[in-house]
């Protein structure tokens, strides 16, 4: 077997130390972003579970806090910036390790292809209170404008994007809530007998909804990618995973409730909208409402594609560094200590989709990517649920309560997954479970074709990768 030097590239290093425990927790925080759940998200998960809404987020809630708790155990003892790549491989071999960090890949990427397509519905949103309206071109314009934006800040420094994106995800979640509060006050009471009538919620389409309902949360587990850039990644990481998912979902669970009572339990209406948040500040005749909700959730829209940029470029970057994605992206700026190459394919790749996807309508897009991404995400929380067990084991340090936090976010993500491809999605989804299975066995032929002409390559994944 080589030595790990034989593999890496004499790049530099990332800025190793440099975030705090708010930074840190601050890279979760925006990749989740919140204030999307209320400004767009919500709609799919309604459309599907109607007044059970709540109850899906609350259920996602407890699943990703288990697959915190693994990801905690493994960020413990693996403290590297390719992460979800070492946690599995090193539990389950190297093309396993490698399936994953493809996976994550394509998620991070595919979440900040959301964000983009649900910038202009913010957008138009904000500009609609004004009475104004904007061209499709001039949509695509200033969308492409953002992801310019959003690259140059994470080729920038890590530092600096972090700080960023907590910030304007704290001001925008400080305006949701104020907002929210401000409806239901109006409404006049908190209790709504038809939502917490358990008995009587569309259980159906509760377990529909899942699929989508975890993708509010994608992005908690996001800091792990920075373990390199803070300072005690033991102690810092496993704060932020699990605490930015258990706030997240109590902020999700709760702003889903409200919003339904908002509507006098008209679940529909939201489930058919692009600006569900703006619906309910109508309803409660408090239009002026509107423009604030939607120039917050384009502040979130910034914070989170920054996030997956930032997450998405450190996937590659590890990958990068021991030949499993072309060397260059393993490259690391001078002077910002950035993985400079690697972020600028992020954004290219998120320009091109976008563009290549603009014929169908903003909201269609945004749905079809967002799937797409939480296939990722659920495949690979899947992998480290099960993988933190198996490592804790191979060090002699398995207790039975890791044993059952792994089999609690393994069957939890496990029920995500039957219930986001049973039934079969309708139209236009239908193709959405081959798509990313096709992108699966890509991964695959490369990653087998590699092991058999550079063995030495994949074994490296054994190693301390990253050094």
């Amino acid at each position: 077997m080589v030595a790990v030097t034989d593999t890496k590239m004499d790049t530099g290093q990332l800025n190793h130390g440099a975030l705090s425990l708010p930074e840190t927790i601050g890279q979760s925080i925006a990749n989740i972003a919140p204030t999307l759940t209320p400004a767009l998200n919500i709609s799919v998960v309604a459309g599907l579970a109607g007044v059970g809404s709540w109850l899906s987020y609350l259920i996602a809630t407890i699943g990703c806090v288990f697959v915190g708790a693994s990801i905690s155990s493994l960020a413990k003892r693996h403290p590297e910036a390719g992460s979800y790549f070492v946690y599995i491989g090193r539990s389950f071999g190297p093309v396993a390790g490698a399936m994953a960090g493809w996976t994550m890949i394509l998620a991070y990427l595919a979440t900040a292809m959301a964000v983009v397509f649900g910038f202009p519905l913010f957008l138009n949103n904000l500009l609609g209170v004004f009475s104004i309206t904007i061209s499709l071109p001039e949509q695509i314009f200033f969308s492409l404008i953002f992801i310019c934006a959003v690259a140059y800040a994470a080729y920038s420094d890590i530092q600096l994007s972090s700080r960023l994106a907590l910030i304007l995800e704290s001001i925008s979640i400080g305006i949701i809530i104020i907002i929210t509060a401000m409806v239901v006050g109006k409404h006049g009471t908190i209790v709504d007998p038809v939502q917490l009538n358990i008995a009587k919620l569309p259980m159906g389409g509760v377990a529909s909804a899942m699929a989508f309902a975890v993708f509010s949360f994608v992005g908690f587990e996001s800091s792990a990618t920075l373990a390199k850039e803070s300072g005690d990644p033991q102690r810092n990481i496993p704060i932020a995973v699990v605490g930015s998912a258990a706030v997240a979902g109590l902020f999700f669970t709760i702003i889903t409730y409200f919003m339904v009572l908002g509507m006098n339990d008209h679940a529909d209406v939201i489930g058919n909208s692009s600006s569900p948040f703006a619906d309910m500040t109508n309803a409660a005749k408090m239009p002026w409402a509107a423009g604030v909700v939607y120039f917050s959730a384009i502040i979130s829209a910034f914070a989170c594609c920054l996030a997956c940029m930032n997450a998405g470029s450190r996937m590659m970057y590890s990958m990068g560094r021991y030949q499993f994605l072309h060397g260059s992206m393993g490259m690391v700026h001078k002077t910002h200590k950035t993985p400079y190459m690697a972020v600028f394919l992020c954004a290219a790749i998120t320009a091109v989709f976008f563009l290549g996807l603009t014929p169908q309508t903003f909201l269609n897009a945004f749905n079809e990517t967002g799937t797409i991404a939480t296939y990722g995400f659920v495949v690979v929380y899947l992998g480290v649920a099960l993988s933190a067990s198996v490592d804790l084991k191979k060090a002699g340090l398995l207790k039975p309560v890791n044993v059952i936090v792994s089999i609690v976010g393994a069957a939890l993500m496990l029920f995500v997954i039957y219930s986001s491809v049973y039934p079969w999605p309708a139209a236009p989804d239908q193709y959405l479970p081959e798509i990313f299975v096709g992108y699966l066995a890509i991964g695959l032929v490369w990653f087998l074709v590699l092991k058999s002409k550079s063995p030495t390559v994949l074994a490296s994944i054994a190693n301390d990768m990253e050094g």
